[in-house]
């Protein structure tokens, strides 16, 4: 058994003003070969831009409130809320609460998701 705590992984720092750490996966803290799980804390204002990927997804809201777009449809979230995202639709979210939007994203199969390397690449040019 091994039981690790999210604090002792370094965070992805996005522009778009979100830090991911990912838990379990290809480049997680834990290697896992059929899914990826990480945490994602989202400041006010804060989003996850539009994109998608062959991966199936889930996000889970644990904390705030957001606006959730998948394949063009807007929906408010907030804590408690879960949403799958079927394999290449179109996703994003925005953190519209007064905190910080705290969520778990788990998706499968586990590969390295090109869109975080899009959007870091992106944040170093403006």
């Amino acid at each position: 058994m091994e039981i690790r705590n999210i604090s002792e992984i370094e965070p992805m720092v996005f522009p778009t003003g979100r830090k991911t750490r990912v838990m379990i996966g290809q480049n997680g803290l834990v290697k896992g070969e059929k899914f990826c799980q990480g945490f994602v804390e989202m400041e006010k204002g804060g989003s996850i831009p539009l994109h998608d990927h062959e991966t199936v997804e889930s996000y889970t809201i644990l904390k705030g409130r957001g606006l959730l777009t998948v394949d063009g449809e807007e929906r408010e979230v907030k804590e408690g809320d879960y949403v799958f995202i079927s394999s290449s639709e179109k996703h994003s979210l925005m953190n519209i609460g007064e905190e910080k939007l705290l969520l778990m994203f788990v998706y499968a199969p586990s590969i390295i998701v090109d869109h975080w390397a899009k959007e870091l690449e992106k944040g170093k040019k403006d």
